[in-house]
């Protein structure tokens, strides 16, 4: 199956390149992919009305054109991650029962290995973050699974200061950007979590 495009941005809102949200995640699948070493790396959230997944950021192959295609929440390793809340590293996909090959052919970049790890905020699944084709060494060590678990962790906590901060509510659906002090934190908590994560073992 293809994934669908999501409807394009309603008239008067923050097209979706220039959101906080937006600008949010990019950091979060830039620093994912560099920190694991690896080719790429995306950030699904989930929407719950229609149960599927959303592309809302990537970094590497894909990025010009995944952003805002959809598929089933249940499907694929991301899906897995989604229903289950559990974190998971796959050095092999060719020999994966729930890796979804039709589904990866369909974003054009199919990955031999990858991580990932759901977006937990108050005991709620927000989404999933992947690393495709992480470096040898994230793969196979647990400790760098934990990492992308707490950094997913990290992230979801971002997002929702960034999506749910009561001061900035009515602003943000008149089209207004986020107040600085809410960005600042969001970014702060990323900021923080990447020095921890590259600091050495």
């Amino acid at each position: 199956m293809t994934p669908r495009t999501e409807p394009a941005s309603a008239a008067g809102t923050v097209p979706p390149a220039r959101s906080p949200r937006h600008e949010l995640l990019q950091s979060v699948v830039d620093v994912a992919r560099a920190i694991f070493g690896a080719a790429a790396s995306s950030v699904f959230l989930l929407d719950e009305e229609t149960d599927e997944l959303v592309f809302q950021a990537v970094s590497g192959q894909g990025e010009e054109f995944l952003v805002g295609r959809r598929f089933p929440a249940g499907r694929g390793i991301a899906g897995w991650v989604a229903t289950s809340g559990e974190p998971m590293v796959v050095d092999d996909l060719s020999v994966t029962p729930s890796f979804d090959r039709s589904l990866a052919e369909s974003t054009e970049f199919v990955p031999s290995a990858l991580m990932a790890a759901p977006l937990i905020s108050e005991s709620r699944v927000l989404g999933v973050l992947e690393v495709l084709d992480p470096s040898p060494r994230a793969r196979t060590e647990m400790r760098e699974l934990d990492l992308l678990a707490m950094f997913a962790r990290q992230a979801a906590a971002a997002l929702r200061v960034v999506s749910f901060a009561p001061a900035d509510r009515e602003r943000r659906e008149g089209g207004e950007r986020l107040g600085p002090r809410q960005r600042a934190d969001a970014l702060k908590l990323l900021g923080n979590l990447e020095q921890l994560l590259r600091e050495p073992c």
